[in-house]
């Protein structure tokens, strides 16, 4: 029998002294220890626990509020500090945004280690309630039970159900959610409706222990446009009881205009190489940035935050400095918004991106706003862009990079310096591998500007966009 593992004894009385990153704040023990604790903001006072102990740092709980910090406010949701989502509500937007722009400064200058031009302003979300066009939604047979709710009550739970999102950290829990802020409606009178019937007729929901069960997600979108697509994911098919909950669905949940479903009855949750069935209505929504629209079906990549991406969009596009003159590469194009987005001010588009189906949503998306100097092709950036390639299409002027959270590969990295395109506009979900990838691409460019954008008020995320130009020796 192993060792068991000693416990720590509880913190009591510790006073948050700043905010770290990644939605942690930092307080310092007596010898000196750093230790980062969640649901915690500078100048609280606080009981905790560790949870991960190293040698000169720790993680911890917070399991009482002592004193709260002059900043703390009222949450407004009822999940708030249980969902994992909205984590910093107990902060004013403006303060959050505060900490943001510090992650930026934070993060660029510690692992970047160039020279950085004055980061400008951040530009906060005019809206910071119902503002994601797009959310999903888990059916589990086991709730997640709070830590008071458990240490209330001495007798083991039952297993109870529950529509809501997934608990952080654990895989096969769900806390059950009744009213969220992210969204407008109809998602709550979706979750409403859903719960409800699937639980009157005692429907299976999804065991993601033993893998088995019938309910296992619901994907909706709801557009700026006021169209609503709703895709239904099931384990197997059951054609009875779908026909009647899609029928119940359709009939109690006003606005829907594209409703799916998906078989998935593999062991993970994605739906990429699944097949999705309109079952009622147009296969897509539209939704728009600017004048221009996009196509958006069940399985297509948008910014979640609509209107704020028109906000990065523009950022981008001034940081382009497009005369119409320029061939504009777009890397990571996923559905060609960010080209399409900029295509007014360049002669040619040129987007690449490594997902076929997100290939033709972009020539799609193109169609469909009348753009004939856009092009698209599916592939590995570095496989792509071949003297040949540049042969047939030209050169960059302009290249727009958005990549993932992990950053760019370094040989996409090389590659840029072999493009060696006058302006690059680097959008990244990321300032730490923001930074990484800069420090690299010093070689040969200097960062001229630099704009933070929120997307997603009351988290830690943050975007920022970088302008770069080809140095001169």
């Amino acid at each position: 029998m192993g060792k068991r593992k000693k416990k720590s004894a509880p913190l009591q009385g510790i006073t948050i002294e700043a905010y770290a990153a990644e939605g942690k704040s930092i307080a310092r023990l007596e010898d000196g220890k750093v230790l980062f604790v969640d649901n915690a903001i500078p100048g609280d006072v606080i009981d905790a626990v560790i949870i991960k102990d190293k040698k000169s740092w720790a993680q911890a709980r917070t399991t009482r509020l002592v004193q709260p910090s002059p900043q703390r406010i009222e949450a407004f949701c009822a999940h708030f500090g249980v969902c994992g989502g909205c984590k910093w509500q107990m902060l004013p937007y403006s303060q959050q945004l505060v900490y943001k722009q510090q992650q930026v400064v934070d993060q660029l200058s510690r692992i970047g280690n160039v020279e950085l031009p004055a980061i400008e302003p951040i530009i906060g979300s005019a809206q910071d309630r119902y503002y994601r066009n797009k959310l999903e939604f888990t059916f589990s047979i086991a709730r997640y039970r709070t830590f008071e709710e458990i240490e209330a009550r001495s007798e083991k739970f039952e297993q109870e159900p529950a529509l809501g999102f997934h608990a952080p950290g654990l895989f096969d829990k769900v806390v059950e959610i009744h009213q969220c802020y992210l969204q407008p409606e109809p998602t709550d009178t979706l979750l409403t409706v859903l719960r409800n019937y699937t639980k009157e007729r005692n429907l299976p929901y999804y065991d993601f222990r033993a893998q088995y069960g019938w309910l296992r997600n619901v994907i909706i979108r709801v557009a700026t446009t006021g169209e609503v697509l709703v895709n239904l994911v099931m384990h197997h098919e059951d054609k009875e009881e779908r026909e009647a909950l899609l029928q119940h669905m359709k009939d109690n949940i006003p606005g829907i205009t594209s409703l799916h479903y998906t078989l998935n009855g593999k062991m993970n949750d994605t739906i990429h190489d699944q097949d999705v069935i309109c079952w009622y209505g147009k296969n897509h929504i539209v939704e728009k940035l600017e004048n221009y629209s996009f196509k958006i079906s069940p399985k297509s990549f948008f910014q979640t935050n609509t209107r704020q991406a028109e906000a990065l969009y523009r950022v981008a596009r001034e940081f382009a400095g497009l005369t119409g003159t320029e061939t504009l590469y777009d890397l990571y194009c996923g559905t060609g918004s960010i080209g399409i987005f900029c295509s007014a001010g360049a002669k040619k588009v040129i987007g690449i991106e490594v997902v076929a189906d997100a290939v033709k949503d972009a020539y799609e998306n193109a169609a469909m706003n009348g753009l004939s100097h856009c092009q698209f092709y599916a592939g590995d950036v570095e496989k792509i862009c071949t003297d040949a390639f540049f042969a047939e299409h030209g050169r960059p002027d302009v290249i727009i990079t958005d990549p993932p959270r992990a950053g760019m590969t370094e040989k996409l990295v090389q590659q840029l310096l072999k493009m060696r395109a006058p302006r690059v506009v680097y959008v990244s979900c990321n300032p730490a591998t923001q930074a990484r990838d800069l420090q690299l691409l010093d070689e040969a460019y200097r960062i001229v500007r630099l704009q933070p954008v929120d997307m997603f008020p009351h988290t830690h995320h943050i975007e920022n966009v970088a302008l770069l130009e080809l140095r001169n020796n």
